[in-house]
C-alpha cells in the first residue's frame, strides 16, 4: 500500500457532525460535481490547488524570488498576483512563504499514514463510538483506491485490538459496482441528496442525477450499510414545496429508510475561498438565500407527513 498516495485537502479532528460519536474526517480532492454553492471548491479538482489569503501578505517577495516559473508579482495595494498560465502549482511559494499567506490545498497521503493519523483519535472513538469518516471532494472519486484504504485500516485497527467505524460522506455519483463494493467495507453512508429534478441537478450541480437515486435505492434495497441523507437547503434552489414532496416522496418509497434526513440551512463559506484561489463565486449570480425559519419547518413537516424522519 506504501506506494499509493491518497490526495487530501483537509484533515478535521473531533469532527462531531460527520457521523456517530467523535470523529476524525479526511477530505478527499477531487469531485465529479461542481455544486453552485460548493462549500469546499478546493476539493473540486483533482489537481493541485493554490490558495492565497492576501490579508496575510507582507510583500516580503520571498515567493516571487523563489518562484522558478517567474509567474508571481508583487503589487502594492493589491498584493502578489499570480499569472496562472506560467504557474506550474509546484508549492515552492508555499513553502518559503513566512506567513503562510500562500497554502498549497492538498498533501498526499499513504494508506499508512492515514491510518497513523486515525490512530492518534482513538480515544475518542473508545468514550464516543466514533470512528473516521471520508469526505470531500468525492470519496468515491478514487475508485477502487478507497476500496484498498477501506479495507487497510479496518484490518489494521483489528491488529490493534478494536473495530474501526467507517463512514463515507458521499454523493453517490460513481459506478454502482464500486458503490456496492464499498457499502460492505463501511458502516455509515452519509449520502447527499441536492434536488430530484434531473435537469435541475444539471444546471445546477453540473451532473445529472439519475445514477445517484439509482445508487440510493440500491443502497437501501442491499441494506450493507446504513446511510442518512444530507440535503442542503437552499432558497431559491432546492427549499420550494414541489421540490420537498419529491424529495420525501422518494425516500418513502424505499426498502429501507434512511436513519434520518438531516437539512442543512445554506451558507456561503465557499466565497472566500473562491476568493483566496483566484476564481468567482457563484459567477453567474444565481439567486441563493438561507432559508427562512417557516421554510425550514413546513419542510420538516412534509418529511413527517412521509413517515421519514428529519431534523436539522
Amino acid at each position: 500500500m506504501s506506494e499509493v498516495r491518497y490526495p487530501i485537502f483537509d484533515i478535521k479532528r473531533y469532527s462531531i457532525n460527520d457521523g456517530p460519536g467523535i470523529r476524525i474526517t479526511f477530505f478527499f480532492k477531487g469531485c465529479p460535481l461542481s455544486c453552485v454553492w460548493c462549500h469546499n471548491p478546493e476539493g473540486i479538482s483533482r489537481s493541485q490547488t493554490r490558495m492565497y489569503t492576501v490579508s496575510k501578505c507582507i510583500l516580503c517577495g520571498a515567493c516571487v524570488q523563489f518562484c522558478p516559473a517567474h509567474a508571481l508579482k508583487a503589487v502594492r495595494g493589491r498584493g502578489v498576483l499570480c499569472d496562472r498560465d506560467l504557474c506550474t502549482l509546484c508549492g515552492k511559494c508555499a513553502e518559503v512563504c513566512p506567513t503562510k499567506a500562500v497554502e498549497m490545498a492538498s498533501k498526499t497521503y499513504t494508506a499508512e499514514q492515514v491510518y497513523a493519523e486515525i490512530a492518534k483519535e482513538r480515544p475518542f472513538f473508545t468514550t464516543s463510538d466514533g470512528g473516521v469518516t471520508f469526505s470531500g471532494g468525492e470519496p468515491l472519486y478514487q475508485g477502487d483506491l478507497l476500496i484498498q484504504l477501506l479495507d487497510y485500516i479496518g484490518q489494521a485497527a483489528e491488529k490493534d485490538g478494536y473495530r474501526l467505524h467507517r463512514t463515507v460522506d458521499t454523493t453517490l455519483f460513481a459506478n454502482q459496482e464500486l458503490v456496492r463494493e464499498v457499502s460492505h467495507r463501511c458502516e455509515l453512508f452519509l449520502v447527499d441528496i441536492k434536488m430530484m429534478d434531473s435537469d435541475r441537478h444539471r444546471k445546477f450541480c453540473g451532473v445529472p442525477n439519475d445514477i445517484i437515486l439509482e445508487n440510493i435505492r440500491m443502497v437501501a434495497s442491499e441494506g450493507a450499510a446504513g446511510y442518512l441523507v444530507r440535503i442542503p437547503l437552499i432558497e431559491g434552489i432546492n427549499a420550494d414545496t414541489e421540490n420537498i414532496e419529491a424529495t420525501a416522496s422518494f425516500l418513502a418509497s424505499l426498502d429501507r429508510l434512511p436513519k434520518y434526513v438531516e437539512l442543512l440551512p445554506y451558507h456561503d463559506i465557499g466565497k472566500n475561498k473562491h476568493s483566496r484561489m483566484g476564481t468567482q463565486y457563484n459567477k453567474n449570480n444565481v439567486p441563493m438565500a438561507v432559508p427562512s425559519e417557516k421554510t425550514i419547518e413546513d419542510a420538516l413537516g412534509i418529511f413527517k407527513n412521509y413517515g421519514v424522519p428529519a431534523k436539522v
